[in-house]
């Protein structure tokens, strides 16, 4: 497994819709590293030579350090790197590179996604304190992170898009709802069937969401600390209470931590 030879990063994040990359530079700074440039590219293909471009790399050697949950495109990409960047150093992350205790029968069956996100809560969240960390994408996942930093498994549910979607592909009346309609929280009770919709979904995945973390961390001495990241996290955050806290790019930071802690600048 190659380790990373420049202070300098590339974190990739192969999800079922987009492939997220971010640039992180090493500091050796307590908390979670926030990547200094981003990009977000459509999975079927995007301009990585942009991207490279932007990076001022010209013919010296990036580092790219890739999670997926989508292999297709994640074989796309190391084909395009292999081509067109044959000198950069690539690092495609498995369960057991991570820095995380997974108390799981099959650690390699979880994605990958949600294990990056809790390597980076563990690095945040408050010593003997359990962490529930909700990552709102194409799916919604609910994971619970022990009070010991152990990755204990979790939930998954369809994201908001996906709801709205199935609702619309598996009925014959209803209509497609877009995702700028549900940008603000609708008005509960709706007084026709769009409006209705954007209830259901909108609120249905609220509810679901706090009934998950109410239950998995029923018992606990303590409240959890509560994290949200993915595209709808801005919107739901707020509707989780004050303990809440969105992290936009915890996927990608996670990576960044493994990566450094794989070339041993940190435990």
């Amino acid at each position: 497994m190659n380790q990373p030879a420049n202070s300098t990063l590339l974190a990739v994040d192969v999800g079922n819709n987009r492939v997220k990359i971010g640039r992180f530079e090493w500091t050796g700074a307590a908390g979670i590293p926030e990547p200094g440039q981003t990009w977000a590219l459509p999975c079927g293909g995007g301009p990585l030579d942009a991207v490279v471009d932007q990076c001022h790399a010209g013919d010296a050697s990036l580092d790219w350090w890739i999670g997926s949950v989508n292999r297709p495109a994640a074989s796309r990409l190391i084909d395009w790197l292999g081509e067109h960047r044959p000198q950069d150093r690539l690092t495609l992350l498995a369960s057991g590179d991570l820095p995380i205790k997974v108390e799981l029968p099959r650690p390699d069956m979880v994605g990958i996604d949600r294990l990056l996100d809790a390597v980076a809560v563990n690095r945040i969240r408050a010593p003997g304190r359990q962490a529930v960390v909700v990552d709102l994408g194409t799916a919604i996942t609910v994971d619970l992170i022990s009070a010991e930093g152990a990755f204990l498994g979790g939930a998954i549910l369809p994201g908001v898009e996906m709801s709205a979607r199935a609702l619309h592909e598996y009925t014959d009346m209803l209509p497609q709802i877009a995702m700028s309609e549900l940008a603000d929280p609708p008005e509960p009770i709706g007084k026709a069937t769009q409006p209705a919709m954007r209830s259901g979904v909108y609120w249905g995945t609220i509810g679901a969401v706090r009934e998950l973390i109410r239950r998995m961390t029923a018992g606990a001495p303590q409240d959890p600390e509560i994290y949200l990241t993915g595209g709808a996290a801005p919107t739901i955050a707020g509707l989780l209470g004050r303990a809440a806290r969105h992290a936009p790019h915890l996927t990608l930071s996670g990576t960044a931590l493994t990566a450094w802690a794989m070339a041993g600048r940190f435990a």
